[in-house]
């Protein structure tokens, strides 16, 4: 893919870094001089230092052939204005950083897929690791409902029943989906049914529409406060 990075910072950097040992060929699209330089010295790619918010920019940078490009600056409105820039260039895949969320629905309006600010989204998931323990990994999807891996416990209400059997004894609602179980000997994960039994030690990857609250977990034998 033929990419361009717009901004080489806290977001840009680690960005430009992927991409590039991905094999793609990357423009990167930086106005501080001295991050541009940085960029330039680390990376196989080319670094632009330059406005991204001016449309020559982005013709220089390659926009006409362009794959997608990503918007990493720390401002919103920058971000904003080379997104509108890219759609005007008809960029096909246009993504960026959005660290307002009462900007994103002006990012969706204009057709942009969009990230929440990471430091946030770091700041949550430290956050979690402290407050729930038992959860080993987790994303949010829409306001409340997340998909989360969780560590079966030995001695688990859930442990030993299958998920037809957990169901009617209540330990799974209709909210929550067990999507996925890894389990020590086996190679692929392996794709849950009705009649598939829960072990001690499985690691789930579930579902659950209301979150991964304690009411949930506590099923798995993890009990946390309430």
């Amino acid at each position: 893919m033929y990419i361009i990075v717009v901004g080489a910072g806290n977001i840009g950097t680690p960005l430009i870094e992927i991409a590039t040992e991905g094999g793609n060929e990357v423009v990167v699209v930086e106005r501080d001089e001295d991050k541009a330089e940085k960029a330039a010295a680390t990376f196989d790619c080319l670094v632009l230092n330059d406005d991204a918010t001016v449309k020559q920019t982005l013709l220089e940078a390659g926009a006409d052939r362009a794959d997608a490009i990503i918007t990493t600056t720390d401002k919103d409105a920058t971000n904003i204005m080379v997104c509108l820039l890219a759609k005007e260039l008809d960029i096909p895949d246009i993504v960026s950083v959005v660290h307002n969320p009462e900007h994103m629905s002006l990012y969706r309006q204009i057709g942009v897929n969009t990230m929440e600010n990471p430091q946030r989204l770091i700041a949550e998931y430290l956050y979690r690791a402290v407050k729930r323990p038992s959860i080993v990994d987790y994303m949010r999807v829409g306001e409340h409902a997340e998909v989360f891996e969780i560590r079966v416990d030995e001695d688990a209400p859930i442990a030993g029943l299958t998920i037809q059997d957990a169901a009617r004894e209540n330990l799974l609602d209709g909210d929550t989906l067990i999507v996925a179980v890894e389990r020590d000997g086996d190679e692929t994960p392996i794709t849950p049914r009705g009649g598939t039994t829960i072990h001690g030690g499985d690691l789930l990857t579930v579902y659950s529409g209301q979150g991964a609250t304690p009411d949930v977990t506590d099923v798995f034998g993890h009990y946390e406060d309430h």
